[in-house]
């Protein structure tokens, strides 16, 4: 009777192998040392990460192009060629973004001390200490200000280093693109082919969407200062078409600029319109009816989200901001997407795709 109620019970088997608990510390053990190596890394790999994103922007342009008979090597000067112009354009819209500002600051450099000096005393009205009201009110000191456009200008140069690897980057990235469509699996199996496929098709529309979207909100900030008597909006509608592509904070960071100008020009009557009519453009498009066309595209939760733009600027810098959602599908598509276990971390990760 022992010996059968034995025999019939299931016999326990020890899986080998680590804990749980041990195999998720080494997991993020090893991920602290790979960003760290990206970080001590990130003025060769940020430029690679940029050429990647306009590569893969670029990359459709070949497929017409083959089928009406161009032969492989000019398809691929063509997606270059593409490339090179979006490159020159951004380039462009930085240069004189920055020249604008930097030739501005000293023609309002007196109505700048002079608001310093306002916002002080106001603050110290309000029965801060002068030390206090002074430190809060040196955000829009001349001084720091032209601290701020020499970062600016050194910023610019810094890039233009960097553009020249970039540039280097598009033409290696292109003629491999090439070469492994030529292959036919690009990434060696069907499931990895589907989950590249996936990446770079959600690459192109969200930067598409956003592109689109930028633009709209820059021409109409840049009408609206302009209207109102702000100085230099192309300069504010070029910052807004850029900060356009940094979720959920690009907003306030594209809108305090021409704020605490309009403070400087006109007073706080002129800075809270500036303020309210930004809100309603900015909420309206990108909070109301963006993300509508960006949900399939990019999939990703609003927390991860935020958290992608704290992160990726700290691991590569401030590139990181713009190239954060990219960054962040990448991983997920590397780490998340074959395995098959991962199904509630894709979820978590707000992977509408994903079967827990």
């Amino acid at each position: 009777m022992g010996d059968a109620a034995a025999t019939d019970a299931p016999a326990r088997v020890d899986r080998p192998g680590l804990a749980h608990g041990t195999r998720v510390l080494l997991t993020l053990a090893a991920a602290v040392i790979v960003f760290a190596g990206i970080w001590f890394a990130r003025d060769i790999l940020a430029p690679a990460a940029v050429a990647a994103v306009v590569v893969i922007i670029a990359h459709p342009v070949r497929h017409p192009l083959e089928r009406r008979g161009w032969p492989s090597w000019l398809a691929t000067t063509a997606v270059i060629v593409v490339a090179y112009l979006i490159l020159a354009a951004l380039g462009t819209l930085l240069v004189v973004a920055s020249a604008q500002f930097i030739a501005m600051l000293p023609d309002y450099a007196d109505e700048l001390a002079a608001t310093v000096q306002a916002v002080s005393d106001w603050l110290a009205s309000l029965g801060l200490s002068s030390d206090a009201a002074s430190s809060a009110a040196s955000a829009v000191d001349p001084e720091a200000l032209l601290s701020i456009a020499a970062g600016v200008a050194d910023a610019v140069l810094g890039t233009a280093t960097a553009f020249f690897f970039v540039l280097a980057y598009v033409i290696f990235m292109a003629a491999d693109a090439s070469r492994l469509g030529r292959d036919g699996r690009v990434f060696g199996t069907a499931a990895a082919d589907a989950i590249g496929t996936h990446y770079f098709s959600g690459v192109r529309r969200y930067y598409v969407v956003n592109a689109t979207f930028g633009l709209i909100v820059a021409v109409l900030d840049g009408l609206l200062l302009w209207a109102i008597g702000v100085p230099i909006p192309i300069v504010w509608a070029i910052l807004a078409f850029v900060t356009n592509f940094i979720p959920n904070i690009g907003f306030v960071i594209g809108v305090i600029p021409p704020a605490v100008l309009a403070l400087v020009v006109g007073g706080w009557p002129l800075a809270l319109v500036v303020v309210l009519a930004y809100s309603v453009i900015n909420v309206v498009l990108q909070v109301l009816v963006q993300p509508k066309f960006v949900s399939d595209a990019v999939g990703l939760s609003l927390a991860l989200t935020f958290f992608s733009v704290v992160f990726w600027t700290l691991v590569i810098g401030p590139i990181g901001a713009i190239l954060c959602i990219p960054l962040t599908l990448l991983v997920r598509a590397l780490l998340l997407e074959p395995d098959p276990r991962a199904g509630a971390l894709r979820r978590l990760s707000g992977d509408p795709q994903a079967v827990a």
